[in-house]
């Protein structure tokens, strides 16, 4: 992992970016964090993995603030100074699966890409909403759960602006929540299965997914499985150094705090 100074900051370079989930264009949606994320992290490829744009909510309501479109511009500008850009559409980017195999400004979209680290092995990446039963099959049964999804983050919303007054780091209301419903870790755990057996399938040493919202890096049915998170509930990324390893960073708290994780791939694992 390089280190260079840009603007003051130590920015972190490393060879691979996966990021998922940001849902521009919903309020719930950490753009600060991630624009705080993307100021001291670059890397050779990004891999956008779906649900980056959130459709569903803008065609509801139309919610796109500045600091939205400053994280596009962030985006797009690691790509004009030379990093591969890949994107990986979701079920609420799903309108750009109309392009899959096109470029647009300098920005490659396919379904999924199998990825070859620096130590040889073969990562399939996809969002994996095609391994969520409910959005395939009981779609206004999805719809109904991200109205219930986006009525928690209300609530979540003011009350992290409660803890941003006492000078405690974002917490997840949602994801909290979602934990503690025994429903919601069994779809988690069927989920990871399901992501774990199409990599398999495939060939793949792994798998770098998104989708749940549920940041992870584990050992399953003898492949890697690594799920991003997002930048609503976990505030999250996966990151693989010069070596082909791959870590898990949360940032929760801006970095001028340095209050923030990056969890090593053994400690990872073991969590």
């Amino acid at each position: 992992m390089a280190r260079s100074q840009s603007g003051g900051g130590d920015v972190r370079k490393y060879r691979t970016l996966f990021i998922s989930d940001i849902h521009l264009g919903s309020k719930g949606c950490q753009a600060e964090l991630l624009l705080d994320f993307l100021r001291y992290h670059e890397a050779e490829t990004i891999y956008l993995v779906g649900d980056i744009i959130d459709g569903w909510r803008l065609k509801k309501n139309w919610y796109w603030p500045q600091s939205h479109n400053d994280v596009v511009q962030k985006i797009l500008r690691q790509g004009r100074k030379g990093a591969r850009i890949v994107y990986l559409p979701g079920n609420h980017d799903e309108f750009l699966r109309e392009y899959l195999g096109t470029h647009f400004g300098g920005v490659e979209v396919t379904d999924s890409i199998i990825h070859e680290t620096a130590a040889g092995k073969k990562l399939l990446v996809i969002h994996g909403d095609q391994f969520d039963v409910v959005v395939r099959h009981a779609r206004w049964l999805a719809f109904l759960g991200d109205w219930a999804y986006v009525t928690t983050l209300a609530a979540n919303t003011w009350v992290n602006r409660f803890r941003r007054r006492l000078g405690l780091t974002y917490w997840s209301l949602s994801a909290w929540a979602k934990l503690k419903v025994k429903n919601a870790v069994s779809f988690i755990g069927q989920f990871e299965t399901a992501l774990a057996s199409e990599a398999k399938r495939r060939g793949a040493d792994g798998v770098v997914c998104g989708h749940i919202h549920h940041p992870v890096i584990r050992d399953m049915l003898g492949v890697e499985y690594i799920n991003t998170g997002d930048w609503v509930e976990s505030c999250s990324a996966v990151a693989e150094n010069e070596k082909g390893e791959l870590i898990l960073i949360k940032w929760t708290k801006m970095r001028r705090s340095e209050d923030v994780m990056e969890l090593s791939p053994s400690s990872v694992r073991a969590a």
